[in-house]
């Protein structure tokens, strides 16, 4: 049965501390990269000049937010692949480690065998 707090568990917690990482760098890339647009759009382009200041930070904020949305999504596929894999690795390595004790047993039970015949 699936805990009542299951968003207070550690995979969760460190899902959420990936994705928080992975928004703050989307929002500093995309700031610097609608930043520089910006600058050219200002010096190059007179309708950029003539938008009012609320507008052109409007731009600026839509260009870091959207930069955020895409690398937190980025950084989360990226991170539940990894616990994935990891997942996997330490099924296989149970799996591989019941194999090898059952391996001993019957190696075991093989050497008795013969010094119960004498």
């Amino acid at each position: 049965m699936r805990s009542h707090k299951a968003l207070e568990s550690d995979d969760a917690k460190e899902a959420q501390g990936e994705a928080v990482r992975g928004a703050a760098v989307g929002a500093v890339k995309w700031g610097a990269a609608t930043a520089v647009l910006g600058g050219l759009g200002y010096v190059f382009s007179p309708l950029y000049r003539g938008l009012t200041i609320q507008f052109r930070v409007y731009i600026q904020m839509s260009g870091m937010i959207v930069g955020s949305m895409i690398e937190a999504d980025y950084r989360m596929r990226q991170y539940e692949q990894r616990v994935r894999i990891q997942r996997r690795l330490a099924r296989d390595r149970a799996v591989w480690a019941d194999y090898e004790k059952e391996l001993l047993e019957m190696e075991e039970e093989q050497a008795a065998l013969p010094q119960q015949k004498k």
